[in-house]
């Protein structure tokens, strides 16, 4: 399974995305109860101790004290199938006036780390503000629950009516065990206050999961130590690395508008492959999408991108290579879409 920055679950791009719920824990980790050492416990914390090189007693010891967040279960099954997916609802919760100002007031903070990134990288400032507008309101939204518990939780107590309950209790059983080994390495340091972030166990401004933060955080602000959590420069410098890592092409547009020739078209074929570029321009045409301007001289493979609005017609975009990388930090065209016009439209209110 590739990598995600969130936990979101790997579906179907046209799947939308839960609204992220960080605040609910405070209550269910004051009542709820410690996992104890039981025998599933045990068994756990044996294996991860072995897989990554951990005094066993001490991973007893976190799991053991680790609570039982009872209400994030609930929040990693899908949407009711009943709920009718909707991007312009969706994309009303990301582009509005709030969170475009504070994406404004961030790109002029760290006006220096954009430019950079970008340099570095060769991601567009505007992709990076795009993310972290929409995974944390620009660092307002982190994330409260208290990363050890919920990563137990979701390994130890995954919903089994999930329809991929196997493979992603597997996902959090790994990100667990990557997550130990950071929290060892932070209270070796003399540090005590727990990790927090949202109920999947995503870090940090940029919502990294423990296995994103070993492979693609970086030290960018220069001090010696990775904080994606106190250092937005970290965050901004994570972010650019993560979609280069993907495959990000300097210069590449992430979509552009398409039509269609209803006589010629041949939709179920073009939204086959889902959101993955499949289509040169000219095998694009020729199943009656339309596309005009530059897009008919792009060089590389073209997806068609369809999202749903509620009763109304659905949209479409044709989706490139680089936007395809942007569903790689969270699986799901809405999503990417979010991110890319939540950048613009920051991008367009500083430059006015």
């Amino acid at each position: 399974m590739a990598t995600s920055a969130c936990a979101t679950p790997k579906h179907k791009s046209h799947d939308t995305p839960r609204p992220k719920k960080h605040k609910v824990v405070q209550k269910d980790k004051v009542n709820s109860p410690t996992f104890g050492l039981t025998p599933h416990v045990s068994i756990l914390a044996d294996e991860l101790a072995k897989q990554h090189a951990l005094p066993v007693t001490w991973v007893r010891e976190q799991l053991s004290a680790a609570r039982r967040l009872n209400g994030v279960p609930q929040l990693v099954m899908p949407p009711p199938v009943s709920v009718p997916k909707n991007w312009r609802a969706y994309r009303e919760r990301f582009i509005e006036s709030r969170r475009i100002e504070a994406g404004v007031q961030f790109w002029q903070t760290y006006r220096s780390a954009l430019t950079r990134a970008e340099q570095t990288y060769g991601v567009p400032a505007e992709m990076i503000v795009g993310i972290i507008g929409v995974e944390t309101f620009y660092g307002q939204n982190m994330g409260n629950y208290r990363v050890l518990d919920a990563l137990t939780t979701l390994t130890l107590d995954f919903p089994a009516a999930h329809p991929r309950a196997a493979e992603r209790q597997a996902f959090f059983k790994s990100e667990l065990g990557q997550f130990l080994v950071q929290w060892r390495q932070y209270t070796l340091k003399g540090n005590t206050q727990p990790i927090t972030g949202s109920f999947a166990g995503a870090m940090g401004w940029p919502q990294f999961m423990p296995s994103s933060i070993n492979k693609f955080a970086v030290d960018f602000d220069g001090d010696g130590a990775i904080d994606l959590r106190n250092s937005p420069i970290d965050a901004i410098g994570s972010v650019a690395n993560y979609f280069k890592a993907f495959g990000w092409q300097t210069g590449m547009p992430t979509h552009y508008p398409v039509r269609f020739d209803e006589a010629r078209l041949d939709k179920p074929t073009l939204l086959a492959p889902d959101i993955v570029p499949s289509f040169s321009v000219s095998s694009f045409l020729a199943k009656g999408a339309l596309l005009d301007g530059d897009a008919v001289q792009h060089a590389g493979p073209l997806a068609l991108v369809e999202v749903f609005n509620g009763d109304d017609a659905p949209s479409y975009v044709a989706g490139t290579e680089n936007f395809y990388v942007v569903t790689r930090y969270n699986w799901s065209s809405y999503y990417a879409l979010a991110v890319i016009e939540l950048g613009q439209a920051v991008k367009a209110a500083k430059d006015r």
